[in-house]
Parts: C-alpha cells; sequence; structure tokens
C-alpha cells in the first residue's frame, strides 16, 4: 500500500483535491512528462485521465520493499531515492529520481511487489498512472513504447554501472557518477546543467554521510567538473564527471 503520511492534496490551481488524488490538466502532464509530448491527441487524454498527484512530505516511505504499488509513477516536483535495506541493516541506494524522472515500470509488467523502498528526500509531489492506463497505451500507443524502450535500456545500463562503480570506486568516483545520473539527457532530456539539491541529499543519494560528501564535492569542484552552490550543484562538465575515477 501507498505511505498513509500522505500531505493535504492541492490541484494547480491551490484548490484541495479528493481522496483519491488530484486529476491533471492537460498542459500540466506535458510539463512533469516529456514522454506525453510524443502522444497523439487521443492517447493524451486518455493518459490525462488516468493519472492523479499526491504529495508526501520529506522522509515519508511512498511505498516499502514487498508492497504492491500496482502504478505506474513520477516525479512531479521534488526528490526520491530507491533503496534497499540488507538483513544487517546496511542501506543501498539503487538510484535517485528527480522531478521529470519516471520509473516503475517492470514492477506493473511484470504485476511484482516492489523490490525497493521508496523514499521522499524532501516534500514532493508524485504523479500517478493506474494500471489499467499504462497498459492501454502500452498496448495502442507507438509513441510510448518507443519511450520505454529507451528507457529499460538507460535505466539497465544505470544499474549494470552501479554494480561496477561500487565495487571499483572511491567516493569521489561514486559521487561523481551518482550525481552525473541526475543529469542523463535520456531519462532528463529537457533540464539544464543545475539542480537544486543540498549536500545532505546528495550523500543520501550516494550512500555515504553529508561530511564525506562535502569532500568529495569539494574534491570535483577542484576538477572543474561541477560548482557547489547556495542550495544546488551545477554540472561543469557533464561527460567527465560521468567518467570521473574510472
Amino acid at each position: 500500500m501507498i505511505a498513509l503520511a500522505i500531505l493535504r492534496e492541492h490541484d494547480v490551481n491551490g484548490r484541495q483535491s479528493g481522496a483519491g488524488g488530484t486529476v491533471i490538466s492537460t498542459d500540466h502532464l506535458k510539463r512533469i512528462a516529456l514522454w506525453s509530448r510524443e502522444l497523439t491527441e487521443s492517447e493524451l487524454e486518455r493518459a490525462r485521465r488516468g493519472i492523479v498527484e499526491r504529495t508526501f512530505p520529506a522522509g515519508a516511505y511512498i511505498c516499502h520493499r514487498g508492497d504492491r504499488l500496482d502504478s505506474w509513477t513520477g516525479v512531479a516536483d521534488g526528490l526520491i531515492k530507491l533503496s534497499t535495506v540488507s538483513r544487517s541493516g546496511k542501506i543501498a541506494t539503487l538510484a535517485g529520481i528527480r522531478a521529470g524522472g519516471w520509473f516503475g515500470e517492470g514492477s506493473v509488467l511484470k504485476d511484482e511487489p516492489r523490490q525497493y523502498d521508496l523514499v521522499a528526500l524532501r516534500d514532493t509531489r508524485m504523479a500517478i498512472m493506474d494500471r489499467k492506463t499504462f497498459f492501454w497505451l502500452f498496448e495502442n500507443s507507438v509513441a510510448f513504447n518507443r519511450f520505454l524502450v529507451r528507457q529499460f535500456n538507460e535505466r539497465l545500463g544505470q544499474f549494470i554501472a552501479l554494480v561496477e562503480y561500487d565495487r571499483m570506486l572511491d567516493a569521489p568516483g561514486r559521487l561523481a557518477r551518482n550525481i552525473a545520473w541526475l543529469f542523463n539527457p535520456v531519462l532528463y532530456p529537457d533540464l539544464d546543467m543545475h539542480i537544486d539539491i543540498s549536500q545532505e541529499e546528495i550523500g543520501l543519494l550516494s550512500g555515504m554521510s553529508r561530511q564525506a560528501a562535502n569532500k568529495g564535492l569539494k574534491i570535483l569542484e577542484g576538477k572543474g567538473l561541477l560548482r557547489v552552490e547556495r542550495g544546488g550543484v551545477t554540472v561543469l562538465d557533464l561527460a567527465r564527471l560521468g567518467r570521473y575515477g574510472g
């Protein structure tokens, strides 16, 4: 089940929504989901009617590993992490998802429980597409399927890389790769090279303390790969950042 720690929900005009979340407009869908811009008008309308928005406070579990979340989900605003916890209590971060990212299609297609915890790192607004709408698009939309293929391919590369640099790279290297994934041009094609993110959030996404993240950021900044700013980071050389430490 989706976590019950849900903030009051409002639509884009500030009106409080019902218990099921806020049904979104076509223009709003195009702002939060780049894949929707490739759909036909009828496909876009079908997608819009199948999506609601819900908000979660910082630190809330959107779902736990083993929960059934029978929806396809995107981050309309905010920042989340996908992570797992071993029997010994060690937390492993699998990925960070920023605004504009969509995920969970594998679990929906395979009709299986989630294999990770999903945690809001800050107040986050989630876009949630119901299973029926997802499968209608999957079965009827060429553009939607093209997007899913690109998404699957990029995510596979991301998780293969995660195994590699978790075993082979030092802390600054892991930090560099995790930040670089937040600017992946396939997953986030419409975003600039700045992200509003705290050093604590960067540490949580990279599986390290705030202090270790701070130290690593200074090293990366000294290499000319990024610029640390008040409340955020600007990437100066994405290609080098994505290869750093390799």
